[in-house]
């Protein structure tokens, strides 16, 4: 299939496909101490950033899925930026949070690229945000992995002394 710049859904394909390698790319080979390495107060070291991703993912996946599905509401939904404080994200093992996040991505991908252009715009009632689409999602969740691979690349200069 060749994607032509209006083919939104490919688009939104490639982003979550290659965002994912590129996160998992940028964590490989890092030191336990790199990876729990605390920025600051309240900032999460890179180890909880790729447990967050999984967590964004699965919620994510989740939601897409009870519309697929024909739900109309209400989604699931909990707060995924409370995880890491309520969890032990620094002692998960990296490479298990990896492929976590690796299958549940290609879970995602799955579902969409099985998806019709009328699928991408079923909604669902969110609990607090009111109606959503498969694409406002999945556009989200390509969005929210371009900000964490941005902060893990700027977690990891720190580390090396460049910021």
């Amino acid at each position: 299939m060749l994607l032509r710049q209006s083919d939104t859904s490919g688009w939104v394909l490639k982003a979550l496909r290659e965002c994912s390698n590129t996160v998992v790319r940028e964590l490989a080979g890092l030191a336990e101490d790199e990876l729990v390495h605390s920025p600051g107060e309240g900032d999460w070291c890179l180890k909880e950033v790729a447990a967050h991703l999984r967590d964004a993912e699965e919620l994510a996946l989740r939601q897409m899925n009870a519309i697929a599905e024909g739900a109309r509401g209400p989604l699931p939904a909990w707060d995924i930026d409370l995880l890491p404080a309520e969890s032990n994200y620094r002692s998960a093992d990296l490479g298990d949070l990896l492929s976590e996040l690796r299958e549940l991505r290609q879970e995602t991908t799955y579902l969409l690229w099985g998806l019709d252009d009328a699928d991408w715009h079923e909604s669902a009632e969110h609990p607090y945000r009111g109606q959503v689409t498969i694409e406002t999602l999945a556009r989200e969740l390509a969005q929210h992995d371009l900000e964490h691979l941005a902060e893990v690349r700027r977690l990891k200069a720190a580390l090396e002394g460049g910021g």
